[in-house]
């Protein structure tokens, strides 16, 4: 990780840019927070457009993050502004990842950390020594755009054409930025660091690069400009918040009353926009510098109370601080007007004797009103007590509140933006620590916690999805400032936030904007199909079936392949259908469709429940045809089977005539014949003699075939049992009778579905007498006999099967 090249110093980085976007609920249009009014914030961010950041950069290496940690390191502000290891990256964001460590030792590494910088005044608190500038050099520019440079170079070119064809190449941008920086172009540097911000807003170490530039360049307004912009779009930042109050600072006029005010109200603006995240100690510790160096006690202790009841990493260094400077000054220093009188009053009649005492020693005349050096001291002592007494039972409920997230805060282990995927233990621990504060947090608390996580997160959208729907009970303009940040920069290409946007701002009424929404989502990512579905159903629930037909009709004629085509054209149908009530209209673009995708089942399917949808009697011609043309089509054997099965089923309902049935059930029998065909040929192998192979073929096939019967016997219509004889009534348990099936002479016991196997294959109608054995336990004869067929003369393993009408029957004695 690199460094701009100038010295950095400052306190741990406990931050990182690990917060979120908005001061509290500011961002997202909940007034849970109020502006400050002591500065205006009026510089509009940029509108991004369609950027996207994915996972193509190496993370820092874990000596470099160890380094960041070391106690004896307090410039961690300058090494945090890169945590993406591009080729020799200029630095992006800060690490910020805590010590792994427990319980109170996590605490102690960090105040350790910090011990160091405790007594530095805030121009020791620099994050970075920005370059000095003489008055000329200052002096403001008013129109940055003035400046006319050279033309870009061509290397620049070449890189910027890279990023702008592929946006989500993140090492791309690095090689830019990294080559503006060395060329010192103010033009190119401009229009490279723009683009980039459009899609990596939450990479805060690049706007103070921007800035740099521009102030190094002289340009101090732009600079200020820049800073605001970056502000905006990543305000729970502590680093850079400290770095433009340093800005502030090296470039005020001293000689204007106002300044003090100034950098006063920027300090309260950055507290108030991420002064309640965890991480944001060293934040409130340079304000304290600040308040203490200008000689304002009694706003310090102001802020000491502010700090004091909000939980964060460092809680107990604060306030071990807080009694420091209590300590060390005097109360009508350190406490306001109001509190020292009152604390006072309180005092004197804590200790103002009872009438029932005895009178004291009388003092000589003159000397009531000299005060007693005694006295003053234990009243100065006393109150020394007493303030510190009074934020005592603070600190305790706000350690108290620190326990409870301790264990979350250390889970983070990357607070920071990356475009590299987040570990499944790091999301489970967002989503714990969410619900968490969800359940016992405050709305301010609530909010600040999703804008780190949505820094650290801003990759996936369940974490957007889920933020949106906890502001809809507090703002419409909240939750549709969530989802246009999250739509138009950081997830662009994901379609389900997109959905979820349009939904809402048709719930809200505005029906031009949810149209928009989806036909950008579709634009930038073509040939979704929930998508144009989606603005389909949008155009139909307000009454515009012409341009929803016209978006199916244009889907078929787009369609990447046959199926996507298909799939519109079935929808098409459908509406035409259900919506439209035109059925002639629905059956011409299945047909048409069918022409073009002859092997899709589904455009079959909807053609026949299309025939169905009317009267079956008038329609049988029609819905036979259907039934013709799928079994003529180039479909698989299986899928005509079941068209076939069907088309019995419908003659069998519905039919008029029954030779009709027939054929159809002869039709079906072939293709059942083929099908066992190339089963067995596809279950045979080539090792074993033609023989041996003929009769395991015979076996298992007519075990087979006949098990697949009897199912189909017992759930369906029976086509197959036709003409079989059923058994006998009032026969025993173990009496059986073993019933060939038509066509082909697969057997097996009805009753105790014992397989019968045979050495030849019958066909119907032929007297041949085959000699078959049963392959079960000994079977006794039924109790009334079948005349007229033929019978074994004794129980044995061998039976006779003859043929009878269409098929064979086998009796055993």
């Amino acid at each position: 990780m690199e460094d701009s090249g100038e010295p950095m110093t400052g306190m741990l980085d406990t931050n990182a840019p690990d917060n979120g976007d908005t001061p509290a609920m500011e961002a997202a249009g909940v007034d849970y927070v109020t502006q400050p009014t002591a500065t205006d914030w009026t510089v509009a961010q940029a509108p991004p457009v369609n950027p996207e950041s994915h996972e193509q950069i190496q993370q820092a290496s874990a000596s470099e993050q160890h380094q960041m940690y070391s106690t004896e390191q307090l410039t961690s502000a300058a090494e945090s502004d890169d945590h993406t290891a591009g080729p020799s990256d200029p630095g992006v964001e800060s690490s910020g990842q805590q010590p792994e460590s427990n319980g109170q030792h996590m605490e102690l590494d960090a105040v350790r950390q910090t011990e160091a910088g405790d007594s530095e005044s805030p121009s020791n608190m620099e994050l970075e020594d920005a370059p000095k500038e003489t008055p000329e050099a200052v002096e403001p520019a008013t129109d940055a755009a003035a400046a006319q440079d050279p033309a870009l170079p061509a290397e620049y070119e070449r890189l910027f054409k890279v990023v702008e064809e592929n946006p989500e190449d993140f090492n791309g941008w690095v090689y830019l930025l990294q080559y503006v920086e060395q060329e010192n172009h103010l033009e190119a540097s401009r229009k490279a660091f723009d683009a980039f911000f459009l899609h990596y807003p939450y990479c805060y170490g690049y706007w103070k690069k921007y800035a740099d530039i521009e102030k190094k360049h002289g340009y101090i307004h732009m600079a200020d400009e820049v800073y605001r912009r970056g502000l905006q779009a990543i305000p729970l930042s502590v680093d850079l918040w400290l770095h433009y109050i340093t800005f502030l600072r090296e470039n005020q006029d001293t000689s204007d009353g106002e300044a003090e005010n100034r950098i006063r109200a920027s300090y309260e603006h950055a507290v108030l926009a991420c002064g309640t995240d965890f991480r944001s100690d060293r934040l409130w510790e340079a304000f304290i510098a600040w308040e203490t160096e200008q000689g304002k006690l009694a706003n310090v202790t102001a802020v000491y109370d502010r700090i004091l009841c909000i939980p964060t990493q460092l809680y107990s260094q604060h306030f071990q601080k807080f009694k420091e400077h209590v300590q060390s000054n005097n109360p009508k220093h350190f406490l306001s007007e109001e509190e020292f009188v009152q604390l006072r009053v309180e005092l004197a009649n804590a200790n103002k004797p009872s009438g029932d005492d005895a009178p004291g020693e009388e003092l000589p005349p003159g000397t009531e009103d000299l005060p007693d050096p005694a006295k003053r001291v234990t009243e100065i002592e006393n109150m020394r007590h007493k303030v510190i007494e009074t934020r005592q039972e603070v600190f305790n409920h706000n350690e108290h509140e620190v326990s409870k997230r301790w264990a979350f805060e250390e889970g983070i282990k990357r607070p920071y933006f990356h475009v590299k995927a987040l570990e499944k233990t790091q999301l489970n621990n967002w989503r714990e620590y969410l619900d968490f504060e969800l359940e016992n947090g405050t709305p301010e608390r609530v909010v600040v916690l999703f804008e780190r996580c949505l820094i650290a997160c801003a990759l996936y959208e369940e974490f957007w999805i889920k933020y949106a729907k906890y502001l809809e009970s507090y703002s419409v303009e909240g939750v549709r400032h969530i989802f246009k940040k999250a739509c138009t920069v950081h997830l662009p290409k994901k379609p389900t936030v997109h959905l979820l946007w349009a939904a809402f701002e048709e719930q809200q009424g505005s029906v031009e904007e949810a149209r928009g929404i989806l036909k950008a989502m579709e634009e930038a990512v073509p040939g979704l199909a929930m998508v144009r579905l989606r603005r389909v159903s949008l155009e139909r629930r307000h009454g515009n079936m012409d341009e929803a037909e016209a978006l199916l009709r244009d889907g078929i004629t787009t369609g990447k392949n046959s199926s996507e085509s298909s799939f519109y054209a079935v929808k098409l149908a459908r509406q035409l259908v259900k919506v439209q009530k035109s059925i002639g209209k629905a059956k011409k673009v299945l047909l048409e469709a069918v022409e073009k995708d002859e092997t899709n089942p589904k455009l079959y399917l909807n053609l026949l429940e299309l025939e169905y949808s009317g009267d079956v009697q008038q329609n049988e011609a029609e819905i036979l045809a259907c039934f013709d043309r799928a079994l003529s089509s180039p479909m698989s054997l299986e899928q005509r089977l079941t068209f076939s099965q069907r088309k019995v089923e419908f003659l069998e309902d519905f039919g008029s005539d029954i030779n009709v049935l027939v054929a159809a059930y002869e039709q079906h029998q072939r293709l059942v014949t083929e099908q066992e065909s190339l089963k067995r040929k596809s279950e045979n192998g080539s090792e074993e003699p033609d023989s041996k192979r003929q009769r395991t073929d015979d076996q298992s096939g007519a075990s087979g075939q006949m098990m697949q019967d009897m199912q189909a016997n017992h759930a369906g219509y029976n086509y197959n049992n036709w003409y079989q004889v059923s058994p006998a009534a009032g026969m025993h348990t173990r009496d059986c009778v073993c019933v060939c099936v038509c066509v082909r002479s697969l057997t097996v016991c009805v009753l105790c579905c014992s397989s019968i196997t045979h050495g030849a294959v019958r066909t119907p109608g032929v007297s041949t007498v085959s000699t078959v054995s049963i392959t079960s336990t000994t079977h006794r004869p039924p109790h009334n006999g079948a005349a007229g067929l033929s019978t074994a003369a004794s129980a044995s393993t061998s039976i006779r099967l003859r043929s009878h009408s269409a098929c064979y029957f086998v009796f055993v004695f």
